[in-house]
C-alpha cells in the first residue's frame, strides 16, 4: 500500500455536459493537483459554453446517500459544494455533513458565467441556514456577494467589507471573487471572523474562455486544503491554477469555453 496516499476530495455538485464546469472541472483539478476525486452529483444539466439548456435535479435522499457512501468507506480529507438547485438538496447535504470532520469549501453557486441561473428561489435562505455555518471558506462571485449582501461592492475595500459581513455572521472565511468587474486586474479578497483580510490580484485575461473558473478555484483550494496548505497559501495555489488553466484554454465553444485544467502540470502543491 502506498504509504502516501493522495487527500480524498469529495465533490458535491451537479454534472456539466459539455465538461467545463462542475463535477467534471472539479474531478479535472483534483486530479492535476494530485488528490483522489470522489463525487455526490446533485443535478444533471444539458449545458454547453452558450448557456444551460436544462436542469435535471436529483432527489436529496439521494445526494444524501452518495455523500454517505463516500465518507463511510472511503474518508474525506477536504469536501468541495458546488451547485446545490434547492432546499431539499440542501437539507439532505447538511444532515449527511453536520458530523463529518472535514474542511468544507463551499462555492454559493447561483449563477452560471453564461448569465443562467443554477438555483430555485427558496434555496438561498436554506443554504444559509443550514450549510453556511458548517463552512470553513465560501467563495462568492461578485453577484453571488451581492445578492448575498444585499450590497453592490465596486471596489477591492467594498468587496472586502461585504466579505466580512458574511464571515462574522457565519464564523467562517470569506474569499469575496472580482473576476467579475471590467477592470484591467482581477482583484480577490480573504477576510476571516476575526478582521483580517488578504488581497490577491493578477492582470485580466482577455479571453471569453472562463467557463468553469469558479468551479475549479474552490475544488483547487479544498484539494490542496487536502494536502494540507494553510486556508492562505491554497488561496494563492489555488488561484495560480486557474490563471494557468485559463491561459491554457483550448478555445473550444462559440460562448464562454471551458479551462485548459490538462495543460497545469508545473504547479507545485508546496511552493511558494
Amino acid at each position: 500500500m502506498n504509504k502516501d496516499p493522495p487527500p480524498r476530495i469529495l465533490s458535491i455538485a451537479g454534472s456539466d455536459s459539455s465538461g467545463g464546469a462542475g463535477i467534471q472541472a472539479d474531478i479535472k483539478t483534483i486530479a492535476m493537483l494530485g488528490g483522489y476525486a470522489m463525487t455526490a452529483i446533485t443535478a444533471v444539466t444539458a449545458q454547453n459554453s452558450v448557456g444551460v439548456q436544462a436542469i435535471t435535479p436529483l432527489s436529496g435522499e439521494f445526494v444524501g446517500t452518495q455523500i454517505r457512501s463516500c465518507v463511510e468507506d472511503i474518508g474525506v480529507d477536504a469536501i468541495k459544494i458546488g451547485m446545490l438547485h434547492d432546499a431539499d438538496i440542501i437539507e439532505h447535504t447538511a444532515r449527511a455533513l453536520v458530523d463529518v470532520a472535514a474542511p468544507i469549501v463551499l462555492d454559493p453557486v447561483m449563477i452560471a458565467t453564461s448569465g443562467a441561473a443554477l438555483i430555485d428561489g427558496t434555496a438561498t435562505s436554506a443554504m444559509r441556514e443550514k450549510l453556511f455555518p458548517l463552512a470553513a471558506l465560501l467563495t462568492p462571485n461578485l453577484p453571488e456577494l451581492e445578492l448575498l449582501t444585499d450590497s453592490q461592492p465596486r471596489t477591492a475595500e467594498a468587496m472586502g467589507e461585504a466579505a466580512m459581513t458574511l464571515a462574522q455572521e457565519y464564523g467562517c472565511h470569506v474569499l469575496a471573487k472580482g473576476g467579475h468587474t471590467d477592470d484591467s486586474r482581477i482583484f480577490d479578497v480573504l477576510v476571516g471572523p476575526e478582521s483580517r483580510a488578504v488581497s490577491f490580484d493578477h492582470a485580466r485575461i482577455d479571453t471569453r474562455h472562463t467557463h468553469g473558473t469558479g468551479c475549479t478555484l474552490s475544488s483547487a483550494i479544498a484539494t490542496l486544503i487536502g494536502h494540507g496548505q494553510s486556508l492562505e497559501h491554497a488561496v494563492r495555489l489555488g488561484r495560480r491554477f486557474v490563471v494557468s488553466a485559463i491561459a491554457a484554454a483550448p478555445g473550444f465553444g462559440a460562448g464562454n469555453g471551458p479551462l485548459g485544467h490538462h495543460a497545469v502540470r508545473s504547479l507545485k502543491r508546496e511552493g511558494a
